[in-house]
């Protein structure tokens, strides 16, 4: 059985993190964030699936 813990808090920290760079007005940087996040996520669910 497969267990979303580890993608869920990285990217729940990732939206924390992008929300702090939008509120600092660097929406580059908050978008940079939340697709390291999302490829990050990605690995961690397609090596875990496997």
């Amino acid at each position: 059985m497969y267990t979303y813990e580890k993608p869920y808090y990285l990217l729940f920290n990732a939206i924390t993190d992008a929300l702090r760079q939008l509120e600092a007005c660097q929406p580059l940087r908050a978008s940079d964030v939340l697709i390291k996040a999302q490829q990050a996520a990605e690995e961690i669910v397609i090596s875990e699936d496997a």
